[in-house]
């Protein structure tokens, strides 16, 4: 033995055929490891933006406030095109070509119009802080469910004299929360209102109702009045019926398109309430949207339909509209507006930018957060929105505008700058920005060089310079936001690489080369040391948060327990070359790597392309058994019929990754789902009514089997029936019955409890999946909207068969080697097929449902079969509970599956997710590496979604493997159910290669 090996082993439980340590506290490292690594995306590509110590700016004094007040009209979840198309309701009978005549003539008579783009999460907290604080907020944010305020902001309503805000209980609250005190006023319906069997429309006349009572009041309160006619007043009107409507009806809809009408009608009054009560013409208005609805009426995604909503301005301080002469303005998604819209200019904005807008509009201070760039600024060349007066009274209005908006994103650079340079070592500055004497602010030239040009009255050239400072402010502030990229990424790298090197050596010293040695803890531990060392230091002098010495942590470790298991590498290099030669077993190792990176190649790809899932089962359903047959699967019927339903289940399963993502509520195929469960369950009763097996019981502590698949059997045609009468009775918008409500809860919970609340007394594998199988078809029934549930069938049924061909494929036992012995065998090379297999069914799992191409695919259908009173937080946990446990019933089946097959294969538990374990963090790391937080805002939402769905699948299906082999504990393997044919292998040693 050389100096720089040991012989001292770990503790390990000897059995024979093969010494292994325990897998669990693998096992949890690992679980640890991953859940602590899933912060590290936003880290690194989502870190707030929200930094304090900034200076406020508004317009110079000598420039004249545009308005006086200002109101902000927010139509919740309306789209563009319903709103400016010309006829967008064609499959609504006798509806009008113009749906919002008002706001049309608003737009095309009054004022200026286009579209705000929106960002994902196209929901409506972060929709509102854009519009109204100027900023895109950190999706951190999601862990409140966008109800309060994870970072302190500011806004256009915290800077007004005074906010009276009407409208939902979800959005107000977050704006009057950390504004001065007594600023922003809010006046809400209660929480229950928000019912979804009711007509929502009313929510939005309730809005309009206080507000009239608010005009009402001040005639009589002197305060009031005196407060309502003070400058800078915001009227913040929140119309929710459109969102609720869309939920329920979806965007093209009667109903919609009557919410819209009724908008349109609000619109018009508020305009004439505002006028008689002031009597002037300093009012200026703003209509808008948080998001929009996809056809399917959901929202979340960056689909276009969600991120495309209206906008019109008109009032005081606003420019008329302007005709399109270069008829450049307009495209494909506009062309169908219609006349005059067509032929006047589009001008289209962030969401952010409506919050400096708004701020310029009434002369308030602008949102010290803002990102927003004012029209003017972005496209210096022609008008935006403003109107600041004719000639050079308005060139000049325009300039100080965007010298203002020039100043306020430079402060927040600024104030990013000292943060990051006070924080980092070798810290190097955005180059366009700095100054040649460190100790000048960043860009103080470039200021100085716009007041030049301000006061010498050169406007136009002022707005041009102060558009490209803006530009370069905001580069600056993605070179901060990014600055930490590099060193986040290679840390992120190195903990993935580590771990799958280290779980592999790991997996191989388990459950093959018990006996290898292992490298010197001298060397190990000084190169892990001083790794150390250096990381510490860089994290001190950078004053690091907490989580980042989380994140060096992981890949020292991983990389030290490496080093130490590298002899396992070169014993598995020996043991693979010693019977064919280096050659060949580079040749092998080769051909294998390469068959698991195309492998994890196809499964990334088939998070953007459904369709890969279904070339998928293609490969498994006819390559697999052709690739096999030199094991002899075809010697004998049974075998030749099992090929013939493998191909078979594959086929339609691969016809499920064909079918479109977006679903409509489909009684008939639901009725269809339901009566083939019924089928299974009375061909299961009537097969197990002439088992002895099934009839044995002890009335203190089992029950029959056959008792209990008749209970579920009766369930699911409980389940059945409640779902039949719901649908109906919301489809015909008659409410959900009490008794269907009740029916429907009863089969969903007391079925899904019924495998664990009573227990069989038949210990066999496959009645034990029998009764897990039916438990769940009645929540699956019920929490589908379409062929949902036939996937659940088909996927269970592909499981089964799977078991099936792999115990047939694997090398059989001599009579003597039984399972009960406690004989286990080591891992082979072809073990890492079946763990590709395993990671191919974790991912059909997950998005066998469908809902997962698309973040707005969680239906709200099944919801109000069990909940239709609408309660924010309550119909959240139902939708989320709802996805989670559609994905969970598929995990459950599949984690039952995976035990019986280790007991089949005569592995020792979690033995086939070990093998996985050092393979997928591939994928893992190669959506870290795709995830965007700039460019098209579906794709930055996808990319995002797919990192941490991946890092969560092996994270999630660790515990589900604890309750698979907690499922099954009891059971018995396939030797105990049939007699296996001796082989004389058996009993030999299992050579890797």
């Amino acid at each position: 033995m050389s100096a720089a090996t040991s012989t001292t082993a770990p503790t390990r439980v000897k059995v024979k055929g093969a010494s292994t340590t325990s897998p669990v506290p693998l096992l949890l490292l690992g679980l640890l490891f991953h859940l602590a690594y899933i912060p590290s995306v936003l880290d690194c590509y989502f870190t707030s933006p929200v930094v304090h110590g900034m200076s406020h700016h508004s317009l110079p004094p000598s420039i004249p406030v545009p308005a006086s007040r200002l109101v902000l009209i927010v139509a919740d979840g309306l789209r563009a095109d319903s709103l400016f198309k010309f006829h967008a309701f064609p499959n609504v009978p006798d509806s009008p070509d113009v749906v919002a005549p008002y706001l049309r003539r608003v737009a095309a008579e009054r004022g200026a119009f286009g579209v705000s783009h929106t960002r994902v999460p196209t929901e409506s907290r972060p929709g509102h802080v854009a519009m109204i604080a100027g900023m895109y907020e950190d999706v951190s944010a999601v862990t409140t469910g966008w109800t309060t305020n994870p970072v302190t902001f500011d806004s256009v309503l915290n800077q007004s004299s005074t906010t009276f805000s009407f409208g939902s209980p979800d959005i107000l609250p977050m704006f009057a929360h950390g504004a001065v005190p007594g600023r922003v006023r809010t006046w809400m319906y209660r929480e229950d209102e928000e019912d979804f069997t009711k007509d929502a429309k009313a929510l939005d006349v309730w809005v309009l109702d206080r507000f009239r009572e608010l005009l009402a009041n001040a005639t009589r309160d002197a305060k009031l009045d005196e407060e309502m006619r003070a400058e800078r007043t915001v009227f913040f009107l929140h119309l929710l019926g459109l969102d609720t409507t869309g939920h329920s009806y979806r965007p093209h809809s009667k109903e919609y398109m009557q919410n819209i009408q009724l908008v349109d009608n609000i619109v018009e009054q508020v305009e004439s309430l505002i006028s008689s009560f002031y009597k002037d013409d300093r009012t200026a208005y703003v209509f808008n949207a948080d998001h929009g609805m996809s056809n399917i009426g959901n929202h979340g995604d960056g689909h276009p339909d969600n991120t495309r909503t209206p906008l019109i301005a008109w009032g005081s301080g606003i420019r008329g509209p302007l005709l399109d002469e270069e008829k450049a303005t307009h495209d494909a998604f506009s062309l169908h507006w219609g006349a005059p819209l067509t032929e006047l200019v589009r001008h289209d904005v962030e969401q952010a930018d409506i919050a400096s807008l708004m701020a310029v509009l009434i002369g308030a201070e602008w949102p010290v957060n803002g990102v927003g760039v004012l029209p003017e600024c972005k496209e210096w060349t022609r008008r935006g929105w403003l109107d600041f007066g004719p000639g050079e009274q308005g060139e000049k209005g325009m300039a100080a505008a965007c010298i203002t908006n020039a100043r306020v994103v430079l402060e927040q650079y600024r104030v990013k700058h000292d943060l990051k340079r006070s924080r980092t070592a070798l810290y190097s500055p955005f180059s366009q920005l700095q100054e040649s004497n460190n100790t000048i602010p960043p860009g103080t030239s470039q200021l100085a060089a716009l007041s030049a040009l301000y006061d010498s009255g050169n406007y136009h050239a002022a707005r041009h310079r102060s558009a490209e400072l803006i530009s370069l402010s905001l580069q600056g502030l993605r070179y901060l936001q990014t600055y930490d990229w590099l060193f986040l990424r290679v840390v992120v790298t190195f903990g993935y690489l580590g771990w799958s090197a280290m779980s592999a050596l790991q997996v191989l010293r388990m459950s093959v080369f018990p006996d290898a040695p292992t490298l010197s803890d001298t060397i190990t531990d000084l190169c892990t040391e001083m790794a150390a060392v250096l990381l510490a230091g860089l994290l001190v002098i950078q004053q690091s948060r907490w989580t980042y010495w989380i994140y060096v942590a992981f890949p020292i470790y991983f990389w030290k327990n490496v080093l130490f298991d590298l002899p396992v590498a070169g014993a598995a290099w020996r043991r693979l070359s010693s019977g064919q030669g280096s050659g060949m077993a580079v040749v092998g190792i080769i051909l294998r790597s390469l068959m698991v990176l195309v492998a994890i190649g196809c499964m990334v790809a088939g998070y953007t392309n459904r369709h890969v899932w279904s070339l998928g089962f293609g490969v498994l359903g006819c390559l697999w058994p052709l690739s096999a047959l030199s094991s002899k699967w075809l010697t004998n019927q049974r075998t030749k019929l099992l090929v013939a339903a493998w191909v078979g289940i594959c086929g339609i399963d691969a016809a499920f990754g064909m079918l479109p993502v977006e679903k409509h509520e489909d009684l008939t195929v639901l009725m269809i789902t339901g009566a083939a469960y019924l089928a299974i369950g009375l061909a299961a009763i009537a097969y197990l009514w002439r088992d002895p097996r099934a009839w044995v019981f002890d009335m203190s502590d089992t029950y029959p089997l056959v008792v209990i698949v008749a209970l579920q059997t009766s369930f699911i045609a409980v389940a059945t029936y409640a779902t039949y009468g719901a649908v109906v009775s919301l489809q015909a918008r008659e409410g959900l019955p009490v008794h269907f409500q009740m029916l429907g809860w009863t089969a969903l919970l007391l079925s899904s409890a019924s495998p664990f609340v009573l227990p069989m007394s038949d210990h066999r594998s496959s009645s034990r999946l029998l009764t897990y199988f039916l438990a769940f078809c009645p929540a699956f029934l019920i929490l589908s909207i379409s062929w949902e549930g036939l996937f659940y069938l088909a996927f269970c049924a592909t499981l089964f068969l799977w078991i099936e061909l792999e115990s047939c494929l694997a090398p059989p036992l001599e009579e003597n080697m039984k399972a009960s012995n406690g004989l286990m065998r080591v891992l082979r090379v072809d073990d890492i097929r079946i763990a590709l297999f395993f990671f191919f069914f974790i991912n059909i799992a997950f998005f066998g449902t469908g809902n997962v191409a698309s973040l707005s695919n969680f239906y709200l259908e099944p919801v109000y079969r069990l909940i239709p009173v609408f309660k924010p937080f309550l119909m959240a946990v139902l939708l989320a509970s709802t996805f989670l446990y559609k994905v969970f019933l598929p995990y459950t089946i599949f984690a039952a599956c995976l035990a019986m097959l280790n007991k089949r294969l005569h592995l020792p538990p979690f033995s086939i997710y070990l093998v996985a374990l050092p393979l997928t963090d591939g994928m893992t790391l190669a959506m870290f590496y795709n995830v965007r937080d700039e460019g098209s805002w579906l794709e930055i939402g996808q990319t995002l979604s797919h990192f941490i769905i991946t890092s969560l699948l092996l994270v999630w299906n660790a515990g589900i493997c604890v309750v698979g082999e907690w499922l099954m504990s009891g059971t018995a393997d396939g030797l105990m159910e049939r007699k296996r044919t001796p082989s004389p292998a058996i009993g030999k040693e299992v050579k890797l290669d």
